[in-house]
């Protein structure tokens, strides 16, 4: 996991403990200085998900094998398209933890 600004510095964002959060490095490298991200069934510009103020459960759940999140909000959407959380290279990780009962995380 690496440390990830929420608000990215680049945007005024400040090393903080509200806002920072851990990720992984494939989202974190892929998000960017990304706090928004258009939604790819409304056209809208929609926040990404902030897991200081909202909860992962609300916006997010897994598939039948969990190795997939899905999205159960636009926010969720929006950040599982910018992010690239199903990538390849995640879902055969999260195939091989859930196999050795390290996944799915408890929320």
């Amino acid at each position: 996991m690496t440390y990830d600004h929420i608000q990215p510095r680049s945007k005024g964002g400040e090393t903080t403990f509200e806002n920072l959060c851990l990720a992984c490095p494939s989202c974190n490298e892929f998000k960017a200085d990304s706090t928004a991200a258009i939604d790819i069934l409304t056209g809208e510009t929609t926040p990404l998900f902030n897991p200081r103020t909202q909860r992962w459960s609300d916006n997010f759940t897994w598939n039948s094998d969990a190795t997939t999140v899905e999205d159960l909000t636009i926010i969720g959407r929006a950040t599982i398209i910018c992010l690239r959380m199903n990538n390849p290279v995640i879902l055969v990780a999260r195939r091989r933890w859930t196999i050795s009962g390290w996944h799915p995380p408890n929320d």
